[in-house]
């Protein structure tokens, strides 16, 4: 009788699949933070990229019709809200969406929450062309260790738009659910993205990120950008709409 053939075993044994199971998980959990990251500061890097579209956009739109467009009608219509009769903004609506379809700019950043749009009244009239004399009412603020101090002058800026950043909070997603929070108020993170998203329109934050002082705190992650009068009235100029 013929000796049978050994029996080669070229596979893995269960301890050693579990071995390799192991190692590729530690380098996965290595590799995630990474890459969240990276993906993160992507969408930084792109909503940055939309908000000069839009800076850039709204100069345009100035430029050629002598005012500034209103606020979007609603989260889900992205015409300005004009009055047609008055060609004011319907109920001197100065805050709200960026309208988007009037500017041809994108509705949401980065994170899929739609920015907010902010213009002094007196700049969005289509019956008057403004001018250098203009009176404006907005004004960007900072933080430092006093507290909130001025960033521009006074009442000095005409227009500003706003990305609600990473967390969200405050801000409202595409489908118009506002994104809601448990955070308090009292810390100063909070309360900064609070009256940049629901504010009256005519104060707005911009400064550096910062991390949460506290469980119930939150970070401030907001990207503020306006419009300064000076370059704005320096691109009239030189497009001959303003002597």
């Amino acid at each position: 009788m013929s000796t049978p053939f050994a029996r080669i075993n070229l596979g893995f044994s269960l301890v050693e699949m579990a071995i390799v199971l192991a190692i590729i998980a530690l380098l996965m959990a290595g590799l995630l933070p990474t890459l969240s990251s990276q993906m993160e500061q992507g969408r930084r890097t792109e909503t940055r990229k939309q908000l000069d579209e839009i800076q850039q956009a709204l100069l345009g739109f100035a430029i050629t019709n002598g005012y500034f467009p209103c606020p979007a009608v609603s989260a889900s219509s992205g015409v300005e809200d004009r009055d047609s009769g008055t060609k004011i903004c319907t109920g001197n609506k100065r805050a709200g969406f960026i309208p988007w379809v009037t500017l041809g700019v994108p509705k949401t950043d980065g994170w899929n929450r739609i920015f907010r749009y902010s213009a002094s009244l007196n700049f969005t009239n289509a019956s008057a062309v403004f001018s250098t004399s203009t009176t404006r009412d907005i004004t960007i603020k900072t933080r430092d260790a006093t507290g909130l101090v001025n960033l521009s002058n006074s009442n000095d800026i005409p227009v500003v738009v706003v990305s609600h950043g990473a967390n969200g909070i405050y801000g409202t997603l595409d489908n118009g659910n506002t994104l809601p929070t448990s955070a308090s108020t009292s810390y100063p993170n909070v309360a900064d993205q609070q009256t940049n998203a629901t504010g009256d329109g005519t104060v707005f934050v911009s400064r550096d990120p910062s991390g949460r002082t506290a469980p119930n705190d939150e970070e401030f992650d907001d990207l503020v950008i306006w419009i300064s009068p000076n370059i704005l009235f320096s691109r009239m100029v030189a497009a001959g709409k303003l002597p």
